[in-house]
């Protein structure tokens, strides 16, 4: 694995250049939903085309909702692979977990594969449900050439004409439509383990 992929990346947010700005889309930045706030409702399609709506998840039980950067990336798949191991600690206590992307279908269905990922993972078209839950933010163009130095193209990668990864947070939702427990870190690599997420159901 190349590990120039594991640097992080430069910034959240970063403002674009006065002589562009005005042709390009304002960059966006990321923070945390509170906890207690009420959940933005969202719906989707999973990678075999069922519907994926939060209104009808919460009539079952609270709702785990985890970003992902893409397929690309190592601590992503790590991460997936070990909540597919260990997703019996939410499901015993009813949870349904939820796994939110911007990249293609094509792209996960390769996660699938690298994680064994048996959970509903939804394609964010147009990062959609990543600005309702504020995980979206512009990669800055330094990281994005970087990027791309290592073979990664993030507009190809999630078909879109903008530079736009979620903030790899977790949210839990409680059946009342409000959040519970957020884990919201801005450095990639740290992410909540699936016993902490259990806890907090």
């Amino acid at each position: 694995m190349n590990n120039r992929l594991l640097l992080p990346l430069a910034t959240l947010a970063l403002a674009l250049p006065q002589a562009s700005r005005a042709q390009q889309t304002p960059a966006r930045t990321a923070a945390p939903l509170a906890v207690g706030s009420v959940a933005p409702a969202f719906k989707g399609k999973d990678a075999a085309g069922r519907p994926v709506e939060l209104k009808q998840l919460l009539k079952k039980g609270p709702v785990v909702l985890y970003f992902y950067r893409g397929q690309w990336c190592p601590y992503c798949n790590k991460q997936l692979s070990q909540l597919q191991d260990s997703l019996q600690l939410l499901t015993a206590k009813g949870a349904q977990v939820v796994v939110i992307t911007p990249e293609t279908q094509q792209n996960i269905g390769k996660t699938a594969k690298k994680t064994r990922a048996a959970f509903p993972i939804v394609q964010d078209q147009g990062f959609v449900i990543m600005t309702a839950y504020h995980t979206a933010f512009t990669v800055d163009p330094a990281t994005v050439l970087k990027y791309k130095g290592f073979g990664v193209d993030l507009k190809q990668a999630n078909a879109s004409s903008d530079d736009v990864l979620p903030v790899p947070a977790t949210y839990v939702i409680g059946r009342d439509g409000r959040i519970k427990f957020t884990y919201f870190n801005p450095d990639y690599r740290q992410r909540v383990s699936v016993r902490r997420v259990a806890a907090a159901l």
